[in-house]
């Protein structure tokens, strides 16, 4: 009995599950393991997704695990993947120990945001980082973007498509220059430069924004710009490049086809997304599903595909 995966799928969000439909159906031996507690768990609905367009994010999931049962070849388990090895052997919590030819990384990233008492409550409803999957929500009501520098610029000027009234708080020191603050005043966007408190809430929903100073600011929801972190290990146990960017301090680099700087390792989902969507992880996904199964076959059969891409290469994909 063969005792050696094709491909080891490492979680289950929107990417891993896309990813293991794909090699399902190419009848690929695969095994998807899954720890669960995906980032947007939280959030009333997805927003933006062809065919799921406000689906709670839990329902999308169990949806996608019933779309892979059917493929013989695909072991979808809970569990967690703590540790892998070029070659790769790969090592479970529970002390299971697994062999495969290629290794997908789907695991999700962190989203770390300012320590503002009440923002963890409100994260993923009223309090969001994306204004594609969270904006219509709160279209037409008073909002604020929580951030500094040319990311608080570019994301209240955006968020000017959904509404009105927006405002940057700096919570301390919004840190713009003069040409910047001229650029949002234009645009009819004030910024407050004082320190917050807390968010105050009622129903689970953003109510008003509260000051050290005493103050208050009412407001229906807020643009947090939170910054990405690796969630899992593997990538730095790994050795698998990184770079840091405007949403990410340490995003997966890939390639075109979602491989990274090891040969046989991938990467899909938010890892390496410019811009962290359900419908991007889903592609990202798919496409690297597709870059394993030819990467397999030109094993096999000696299938041509694209070299792997090295070091330099990458950093130009």
């Amino acid at each position: 009995m063969n005792t050696e995966w094709d491909c080891i799928v490492v979680g289950g969000g929107a990417a891993g599950l896309s990813a293991a439909l794909v090699l399902g159906r190419a009848r690929r031996r695969t095994l998807l393991v899954d720890a669960g507690a995906q980032s947007n768990l939280a959030a009333h609905g997805i927003g933006g997704l062809l065919g799921f367009d406000g689906t709670p994010p839990a329902q999308l999931y169990e949806r996608g695990r019933e779309q892979v049962r059917p493929y013989p070849s695909v072991e979808v388990r809970e569990g967690e993947v703590v540790s892998a090895t070029a070659g790769f052997i790969v090592e479970l919590a529970d002390g299971t120990t697994e062999r495969t030819r290629a290794l997908l990384l789907a695991t999700g990233m962190d989203y770390r945001g300012p320590d503002i008492a009440g923002l963890a409550e409100l994260w993923g409803t009223s309090v969001f980082h994306c204004p594609f999957c969270h904006g219509w929500e709160v279209r037409d009501a008073p909002l604020a973007v929580v951030g500094t520098g040319e990311r608080a610029v570019h994301a209240a000027l955006l968020l000017r498509g959904w509404t009105d009234d927006v405002v940057v708080l700096g919570n301390g020191s919004a840190d713009l220059d003069d040409a910047q603050r001229a650029l949002l005043a234009a645009a009819g966007i004030p910024v407050d430069d004082r320190r917050i408190a807390r968010l105050a809430s009622r129903n689970g929903e953003l109510t008003a924004i509260e000051f050290t100073d005493g103050g208050s600011l009412a407001r229906r929801g807020a643009l947090v710009a939170a910054t990405l972190h690796q969630r899992s290990t593997l990538v730095e146990r790994l050795g698998v490049d990184t770079v840091a960017t405007p949403l990410s301090a340490e995003a997966v680099v890939v390639d075109p086809f979602q491989r990274t700087s090891v040969r046989g390792v991938f990467a899909a989902g938010d890892l390496g997304a410019g811009m962290p969507q359900v419908a991007a992880a889903v592609a990202s996904g798919s496409v690297a599903a597709v870059a394993v199964v030819q990467y397999l076959m030109a094993g096999d059969v000696g299938l041509p595909v694209p070299p792997w891409p090295d070091q330099k290469e990458l950093q130009h994909a």
